[in-house]
């Protein structure tokens, strides 16, 4: 339904944008909760005389920026005070102010923000680390709601029809699907169906588990991949049917396969920012495998290198040829693709393996096609 602005409404909405002074033509003065929403708004925004455009104007003493905070939650909505705190900590420089109780109380919890948490460390003081817990406890488990039900249900039917046999022997035979797969080849004169195509149980019983290594990269950009990362890790290892291990690096490579049974503690064991040595955590993660076959390795980078790129690469190519199924993300967020090194993805592509930006509600069918070891469902650029 379109709904159509009066020429009133219009204006309102021009000087909320433009800021007012004499230069935004508007001529428009607010009153009431306008005036409030104005005053949230130049606080981040201001207007200088000098440039004629908004500049970082909030104040950094820890009471006003809780003050605002507590404003524009009272006068936007949940989407669009995520955005204006982010605006707040990189134009203004406020995340040492996070490292303050009452503070991180007032903000909304959002992936950005856990990543910004994240970043500063061994710097955030011990008052402050309980707090900076439940904050990053309420967003995984926000974000465990809404993916790991899906995430179970398509992963685990891919499982599925992976361990069913094709050519059962009679002993395996599952005569329930055997029967639905083959209804339409029903004899009404025989009253009998003539089963072209055998269905078997799954050898799920009998059959090693499928291995899943996450392999991420933790430099400061990929901050909400490696949030997300967290929480599909948490979600693949309480499947009985896979192994999965997450491994996060930088220069170095953190196994935290053993902390997957709470994100949370995943994500305080990773050290966001720093470089990047793509090259040794393939090493570490191919020292891993020992069933190539039935390993799925997702590597999340912007793949900027700074080891050894043909080592890399022939790494990545040894892999596959070992019957590794490689897939290459360059996020795994809401964002898009972020920006990464093109040479890299090219070399990568002519290996057979795309690398594309993912987001988290297609992370699950990336998962699945992988598993059944299908073409890949990468998204339109």
């Amino acid at each position: 339904m379109t709904t159509t602005l009066t020429d009133d409404e219009r204006l309102r909405r021009w000087r909320l944008v433009l800021g007012g002074g004499d230069a935004d033509g508007t001529g428009r003065a607010l009153t009431g909760t306008d005036a409030a929403m104005d005053r949230a708004l130049t606080a981040l925004y201001d207007r200088t005389a000098d440039s004629g455009h908004r500049s970082a104007g909030l104040g950094a003493s820890a009471p006003s920026v809780a003050r605002w905070l507590g404003d524009i939650r009272t006068y936007f909505p949940s989407s669009v005070v995520q955005v204006m705190q982010r605006d707040a900590i990189d134009r203004l420089g406020l995340a040492t102010l996070l490292l303050e109780p009452e503070m991180l109380e007032a903000v909304e919890a959002d992936v950005h923000l856990v990543g910004t948490l994240l970043s500063l460390g061994k710097a955030m003081p011990e008052t402050t680390r309980e707090t900076a817990r439940a904050v990053v406890r309420k967003v995984v488990d926000d974000l465990e709601r809404r993916l790991a039900t899906r995430t179970r249900a398509t992963v685990g039917g891919a499982l599925d029809r992976s361990a069913r046999i094709s050519r059962p022997r009679h002993r395996d035979i599952d005569w329930d699907r055997t029967i639905r797969a083959n209804l339409k080849h029903y004899l009404p004169e025989h009253r009998t169906v003539v089963p072209e195509r055998l269905v078997g149980h799954g050898r799920a019983s009998r059959a090693v588990r499928k291995e899943i290594v996450l392999c991420v990269d933790q430099s400061g950009s990929m901050a909400a991949s490696v949030v997300h990362a967290a929480v599909f890790g948490a979600v693949l290892a309480s499947m009985r049917s896979l192994a999965t291990r997450l491994v996060v690096f930088d220069t170095s490579v953190v196994d935290l396969t053993e902390q997957l049974d709470d994100p949370v503690d995943v994500l305080f064991g990773t050290r966001l920012g720093g470089g990047t040595d793509i090259n040794r955590a393939l090493a570490y993660c191919q020292s891993r495998i020992t069933r190539p076959a039935d390993t799925v390795v997702v590597l999340v980078s912007d793949l900027y290198e700074g080891g050894i790129r043909d080592e890399m690469l022939k790494r990545v190519a040894a892999m596959k040829a070992s019957g590794v199924q490689f897939v290459a993300l360059l996020a795994l967020s809401d964002e898009g693709a972020p920006a990464y090194d093109r040479d890299h993805a090219a070399a990568l592509a002519a290996l057979g393996v795309p690398a594309f930006a993912c987001t988290p509600d297609l992370f699950p069918e990336i998962m699945a096609a992988a598993l059944e070891k299908r073409p890949l469902p990468i998204p339109e650029p």
